[in-house]
């Protein structure tokens, strides 16, 4: 059993950053691929990006190429999504997510284990 925690939500203005951090209870930390998804209010939970076993693969959602980076700390068993230039739209509740292996995958139903999520708020 894995458990995941984020943190690093709040409220921001359009164009802010955050950077939401998400800690990973277990010792094979290095072995999950690592996501991250969102969900805004009456929509479903979409991909936003996902980290490989060693950092060296990454994958980003369309919508936030370029604005986002996924980043992750094996020996602090943490993954991290710095969000720059956020945008209304960007608003959701955000959930870190593992699977086991070394896979990029951006479905949801790929990945095992699930936070409970941390909330961002962009407003305009």
């Amino acid at each position: 059993q894995v458990q995941l925690v984020e943190s690093g939500g709040g409220s921001v203005q359009a164009g802010g950053s955050l950077r939401l951090s998400c800690a990973a209870s277990t010792r094979t930390f290095r072995s999950y691929t690592m996501g991250w998804f969102r969900q805004a209010p009456g929509k479903e939970r979409d991909f936003v990006a996902a980290i490989s076993t060693s950092g060296t693969s990454t994958a980003y959602a369309d919508s936030v190429k370029g604005r986002f980076t996924i980043s992750r700390n094996n020996a602090r068993n943490t993954v991290y999504l710095q969000m720059n230039s956020l945008k209304p739209e960007d608003t959701a509740l955000y959930y870190c997510a593992a699977d086991y292996g070394d896979r990029i995958v951006i479905t949801q139903q790929s990945y095992t284990y699930w936070g409970q999520g941390t909330q961002v708020t962009v407003s305009s």
